[in-house]
Order: structure tokens, then C-alpha cells, then sequence
């Protein structure tokens, strides 16, 4: 799957989670920008877990901050 197939799938699942309907683009930022708390983290993590057959460890997820490192992210997990 390439690096436009993973945006368009975690757009997709971001959606719910985005309440405030903030345009996401590659520098925005879950903590500032979309102000998730780490329960919505969890909860989108899981669910990006689920839908790419992957697992993001805690040191990956402290590492991510903004959506454009999210994509990368799951695009090399899945090449491993």
C-alpha cells in the first residue's frame, strides 16, 4: 500500500475523533491542533492498529506528533 492509500485510510479514521473538523494536513499536530487527550490517542491508535494489521509501540507513539509522521509511521510498519 502506498504512502496515498495509508493517508486516505487514516483520514477516514481520524474522522470520528476530529470533532472540532480541523483540515488535517501533514504538519497538524494530535496534542495542539486537534487537542486529543490520551484516551482519544489510545482509542485511534487501536483503531489504526486494527484496520492495518500493524502494532505502534508506546516509544513510536511518543514519537509521533503530527499527522504526516503518523502516515510515515504506519507506512514503514506495514514494509516490515
Amino acid at each position: 500500500m502506498n504512502r496515498a492509500d495509508v493517508d486516505t485510510k487514516i483520514r477516514s479514521l481520524i474522522e470520528p475523533f476530529n470533532k472540532k473538523g480541523i483540515a488535517i494536513t501533514d504538519q497538524t499536530t494530535f496534542a495542539g491542533d486537534l487537542e486529543f487527550d490520551s484516551l482519544t490517542v489510545m482509542d485511534f491508535v487501536a483503531a489504526i492498529e486494527d484496520e492495518f494489521d500493524i502494532i505502534i509501540s508506546m516509544n513510536q507513539q511518543a514519537e509521533i506528533e503530527t499527522y504526516g509522521q503518523l502516515v510515515d509511521a504506519v507506512c514503514k510498519l506495514q514494509n516490515d
